[in-house]
């Protein structure tokens, strides 16, 4: 980890506290800025794809696509943080899912779905900047402190993401004003809100909080990538908890809610409808945040992520019974899905800070968001067969094979934490 650059010695003079007031303000408003362009892209490209391939399992793939974007960049994301700082990997992951953004606009427009995928995998880099903020927002913050901080920047996201899907018709309608092909107008819009983000982040995000957090006395990783992270993992079984549920409950949120849109569509549902359901669920997944970062500071990690487990089970079956035109009840299912990948994400990230040294934070944590987005790519493909194959309904049966395991490892922890009467 690269100690102090030669531009930021004056902030060692500031108070740590007015240094991280500022480095919340910058993630939560880029976050809003990434919140719009994921939500706007992950709200359409199911329909899009399948749409254009007439394959549903084209459009399954479609939102994996992005998902195993972010899981390949998450570790060349933290290596550059480890080496440069959070300011330089947050703008470059940003950076490319601006071009994924272009590049998924010109598959659309064009009408070739493998062209659309290749977009949607660079389109990634937004997720994997998203996620590393939360991260970013740990970084100075003081004893006690990491789940609430971390989840105000997580619940930054809400504005963002919820209003997101809902530009999706008036983009294309204003796309289609300026003449652009059909159904480019929201990427079109992700890749402005990305590279937004991306210029917000690199021209405010100082001093760079990993840099500030690294002190002269602190000790020096020997690496910043795989096997620099394996090792501390394995060391640390709390911290192995901790990233089990974080991909437990990315990967159960991302299976599920990935063909939601194409099940809607079985109904004729029509792209407000399905707007307003996937709103609702990215609102589930972060307005809540900060309620859950504060439970998880006050009551300790576990039980928390254990009430994801919950969450997700009662999901599964709200959603998995419901028929493609029962709107309200696929709502509700999806609603509950949020509020469990919040508490599991959050829950689970302060964990896994407060459970590692700070040396070997960018490291493990870019470990973690590889294996988060890499259960949810094959999770999402695993949904796309499903769904293809048998039912939406089979589809949620099978989350609870991911939920029941981490439910039990969950259990163990907690009752080995409970004092001894």
């Amino acid at each position: 980890m690269t100690g102090l650059t030669a531009a930021e010695p004056a902030a060692t003079g500031r108070e740590p506290r007015h240094d991280q007031r500022r480095v919340l303000a910058v993630l939560t408003t880029t976050q809003v800025l990434g919140g719009i362009g994921v939500g706007t892209g992950i709200a359409v490209s199911s329909m899009i794809a399948a749409s254009l391939s007439g394959s549903d399992a084209i459009g399954g793939v479609s939102q994996t696509s992005a998902v195993i974007g972010a899981a390949l960049l998450a570790l060349p994301a933290a290596r550059l943080a480890a080496r440069r700082g959070r300011r330089p990997a947050l703008a470059f992951a940003y950076g490319v899912g601006a071009l994924g953004g272009l590049i998924a606009a010109l598959g659309t427009g064009v009408k070739a779905w493998p062209l659309l995928l290749a977009g949607l995998l660079l389109f990634g880099g937004a997720t994997t900047a998203g996620l590393a903020a939360r991260y970013a927002a740990t970084d100075l913050s003081p004893p006690g402190r990491a789940g609430r901080d971390l989840s105000v920047v997580v619940w930054a996201t809400t504005l963002g993401s919820v209003a997101g899907p809902n530009f999706g018709g008036p983009a294309d309608r204003f796309g289609r004003w300026l003449g652009m092909p059909a159904d480019t107008g929201p990427y079109l819009l992700a890749a402005l809100s990305f590279a937004l983000a991306s210029l917000g982040v690199f021209a405010f995000l100082r001093p760079d909080p990993l840099h500030r957090a690294d002190s002269p006395g602190t000790p020096r990783a020997p690496g910043s990538g795989v096997k620099a992270a394996w090792p501390v993992l394995r060391s640390a079984p709390m911290a192995l908890t901790a990233v089990a549920a974080i991909v437990a409950s990315h990967t159960t949120m991302v299976m599920l809610m990935s063909m939601t849109p194409v099940h809607l569509d079985h109904g004729h549902a029509t792209i407000t409808v399905v707007g307003m359901v996937i709103s609702l669920h990215i609102a589930g997944m972060y307005a809540l945040s900060p309620l859950v970062g504060w439970l998880s500071d006050r009551i300790g990690a576990l039980p928390v992520l254990l009430a994801a487990m919950a969450q997700f089970l009662g999901a599964a079956l709200l959603a998995g019974t419901a028929s493609p035109r029962d709107v309200a009840q696929l709502t509700a299912g999806l609603i509950l899905l949020g509020t469990g990948w919040s508490c599991g994400l959050v829950a689970g990230s302060a964990l896994l800070t407060s459970s590692v040294p700070v040396e070997h934070r960018p490291s493990v944590q870019g470990l973690s968001d590889l294996l988060m987005n890499a259960g949810a790519a094959v999770g999402g493909i695993a949904a796309g067969g499903i769904v293809a194959a048998a039912s939406y309904a089979a589809l949620a049966a099978a989350t609870m094979t991911v939920v029941l395991p981490m439910t039990l490892a969950l259990l163990y922890r907690q009752w080995r934490r409970l004092p001894v009467a």
